[in-house]
Formats: structure tokens, sequence, C-alpha cells
């Protein structure tokens, strides 16, 4: 069924690095969405009404909600299509973020209302009057909502939205929320015991749980959350092509959205190599990447010595020195200089973020063992931590 709408409504589906294409999508997931859960919407009032049924009015609410997030869901993709301008030279991808954000605003606030509804059953019970129509709506219900699940998904996952994949998670708490409220309202008829304030009080600690977690995440994305592994690994392996790159070290990964990432790093090559033809090789790694990635790509170059025993002799000391304080350190930009009656070793000293020791303590560890293992080497360090 996806397939089918995709093929009918997205004009050049294949072409997902087209912010238009990505564009269809969202207009595809937003539109459908909005239709279904206002007939979910519907369906549900009335038969919470009829029923007399808080779990079951309190779910139809949470279809408006739904509603109204693929509402600004389709805004905010809207918005972060837009061209760069003047005031915005990175473009208005990060709208996409914020528009998440507000969803995941308003399903925190339908929780809330659940909560306090569910609370106030829970104090007064009653027992609903749960007809076969009834029964009949909320099993509808838990199908479409499993159903919008896989549609989300696949959406999602094809152009990777974060706005998308956060209505997919929804989706699927949604069905479970639902199927709570199916089951309390199959024990009311069958049985005649009324648990339908504790059936809305599980589906709104549903709701909040899902709402929390996608605001985190979204949260993530806005602050600067790191790339993916293995999209670095990619970037790594990628660069190894090109025999002038001795290593790569300070990558950075900027997201202003997506479709919109920005990276840089330092390349090294030989120090003896000729300037000009270095020059070329990293601009042609630029727009190479450019093409592979669909990223605006800067890279720094960095001169370093190679096949001078004596440098790769005290550049593996040092490396050494760092791995014995912590072996997640490791070393760049080495080099060494002569000061008279001793050897100066310079290099930056990379520090995880997650390292318990101080910048400063970390450097002055790695120089005594340094000192330790050479008496004639000083160790001058500068402490750094990761990008990504």
């Amino acid at each position: 069924m996806t397939g089918l709408l995709v093929r009918l409504f997205v004009k050049d589906a294949d072409n997902t690095a087209d912010p238009a294409v990505r564009g269809r999508y969202a207009r595809l997931a937003g539109v459908t969405g909005i239709v279904l859960n206002l007939l979910l919407f519907a369906g549900k009032l009335t038969a919470g009404l009829l029923a007399a049924s808080v779990a079951v009015i309190a779910d139809a609410f949470n279809n408006v909600s739904d509603a109204g997030s693929s509402v600004i869901t389709l805004i905010g993709f809207r918005l972060a299509g837009k061209h760069e301008d003047k005031g915005h030279p990175m473009g208005h991808g990060r709208l996409e973020y914020v528009s998440a954000f507000i969803v995941d605003m308003l399903i925190i606030l339908v929780g809330a209302e659940l909560l306090k509804s569910s609370f106030d059953k829970i104090l007064h019970p009653s027992l609903p009057e749960v007809s076969v129509l009834t029964l009949c709506l909320l099993g509808a219900a838990v199908l479409v909502k499993l159903w919008l699940f896989f549609f989300y998904r696949k959406i999602g996952k094809t152009i990777d939205s974060a706005a998308i994949k956060a209505t997919a998670s929804d989706s699927i708490s949604d069905a479970v929320a639902t199927s709570l409220v199916l089951v309390s309202a199959l024990i009311a008829r069958f049985a005649e015991v009324g648990i339908d304030g504790w059936a809305g009080l599980l589906v709104a600690g549903f709701i909040l749980f899902t709402g929390i977690r996608a605001a985190k995440e979204t949260i993530d994305l806005l602050l600067g959350a790191p790339p993916d592994p293995a999209f670095i690994e990619e970037i790594r392996e990628y660069v190894k092509n090109y025999p002038e790159v001795v290593g790569i070290h300070d990558l950075m990964v900027h997201d202003y959205g997506p479709g919109r990432k920005f990276i840089s790093f330092h390349a090294e090559v030989p120090s003896d190599s000729d300037i000009n033809y270095a020059h070329d090789v990293i601009d042609c790694i630029e727009r190479d990447m450019h093409e592979k990635f669909g990223c605006i790509v800067t890279i720094h170059l960095d001169p370093i010595v190679t096949g001078n025993r004596e440098v790769d002799e005290m550049r593996a000391l040092a490396e050494e020195a760092a791995k014995e304080v912590d072996p997640a350190f490791t070393i760049h930009d080495f080099r060494m200089t002569s000061g008279g009656k001793h050897t100066n070793l310079i290099f930056d000293l990379c520090i995880p973020a997650d390292c318990k020791r101080e910048d400063e303590e970390a450097a002055k560890e790695v120089a005594e063992r340094i000192s330790r293992k050479n008496p004639n080497c000083f160790a001058v360090i500068h402490p750094e931590h990761p990008f990504v």
C-alpha cells in the first residue's frame, strides 16, 4: 500500500537527495496522517461518548493531537525547504527539527491531560457501557495505527527525516495505547469490571514516555548530536583511496538539517610534497566528497615528516606514552625541534569527551611518561577533544 501511494503521489521518488522530492514525501505522509487521524478521532469520540468511557475519549483526542502534529510537520518541511538567504546562509533545514520538537511537546501535553482525567476516573469510578460498535471501532483503530507505523517508518527511513521517524514511534505507541483501551472495554463488557481509569493511566504513561523520548532525540539534533559512527568510518575509508594523504584528524560534521551537512578535517600529507600538487589533491578530494556524500567539504592541509627514522621513533614513543596513560588517547600533528640540550616533541593529544581526567592533568601525565622513557625529550602537548 505504501509503495502504491509513493508511486501515485511522489514524482521522481528515487531521487531522495532532492529537497523537492523530500517535500513530496513529507506532504504524502502529512496528508495521510491528517485524514486517517481525523477519521479515527470522529469514530472514537462517538464510541467514547456512547460508552461514557474516559479512556476511549482520551484516546480520541490523542488522534486529534496526531492530526495537528501532521499539520505542523507539513509546515516545518515547507519552511525547511526554503533556499538560503542573507539572514540564514546555512539554509533553513533545522526548522524540520523545530517542527519535530513542537510535535513532541504536543504529545507530552496530551499525555499530561490524559493523566489528569484518568486520575479523576480512578477516584470516581463508573462502569462504561461498551457496545459492539465501540469494540469494532477500537479494533479497527489498532489496525490503522499499526499500518501508519509501518507507513511512517518506511518514509522516515527513505528520506532520513527525524520528524517522520518520531511520528512513526508515536503511531506504534498509539497502537499499544488503543489496545489497552480495547482490553479495558472488553473487560467492562464481559466481566463487568471497571478498569477504565487505570487503562487511561497506562495510555497516558505510553504517550508521555513517547513524547519525552522523542523530545530528547530532537533536542540532541538541535544542540548538535554526534554523527553516525558508520558515516564517519565511511569518510575515513573514502579518504584512504587517495595515496597522497597519510591520515586525517580533527574531523567535524556540522548538521544544519537534512541534506545540509558540512564536513571539515585536517589531511596529513608528506612535508616534502610539492605544495601545488598537494593543494590540487586536496581540492579534488573536496569536490569528489561533495559529489559522493552531498556535503560541503573543507580540508586543511597538514604537512608531516615521513620516512625519517628518528622522527618515526619519537612519534612511536609519544604514542606509546599516551596509550599507557589511557588506551583511548591518540596523538596527531607531531613534530620535533631541537632545544639544544634536549629535543622538543610537539603534538596534539586527543582526549575522549568522557575521560575523567582534566585536560592539563592528562597532558602532564603523558609528558612525564615521555621524560621517563627518554630523559632527553621534552613534550609540548596541546590537549583537545574530538568532535565526532
